[in-house]
């Protein structure tokens, strides 16, 4: 499927048309990199916390969707701020459970305020295991 993605996204960029597959939705959208004001992305409005939290990401662009609710979750976070060594950890907000396990949500893993490079399944930091490869 990644190939797939890879190869439809240069198939896009021959055509003369600026369209990229957003990496975190994976749907298409437009961008105008050279030219950033003219860019779809530049009529979303960002925090300073979540522009911050962009530049730490494994990201190159994102869709303005993906852009809002990135948004969303960083402001998310001061509601839910990290647990902490010990803390009490909310189930539906800092994980939910699969058979006998927990998966530690998006919102989890950005309030720990770093990726730890192991290709988590929510990783909000766009770090794919393949990469360290």
């Amino acid at each position: 499927m990644q190939n797939y993605l890879h190869c439809r996204q240069r198939d896009i960029n021959n055509m003369g048309v600026k369209y990229k597959i957003c990496p975190r939705c994976k749907k298409e959208f437009s961008c105008n990199a050279e030219n950033v004001s003219a860019c779809d992305c530049s009529q979303v409005t960002l925090s300073n916390e979540t522009k911050s939290y962009l530049t730490k990401t494994f990201y190159n662009c994102l869709c303005n969707n993906c852009l809002l609710e990135m948004n969303q979750l960083i402001a998310k976070e001061k509601d839910y701020p990290f647990p902490g060594p010990g803390g009490d950890l909310i189930e539906g907000i800092h994980y939910y459970k699969e058979e006998e396990y927990r998966v530690f949500t998006e919102l989890y893993l950005l309030s720990r305020g770093f990726c730890c490079r192991s290709g988590c399944r929510h990783c909000p930091y766009g770090f794919k295991k393949r990469w360290a490869e």
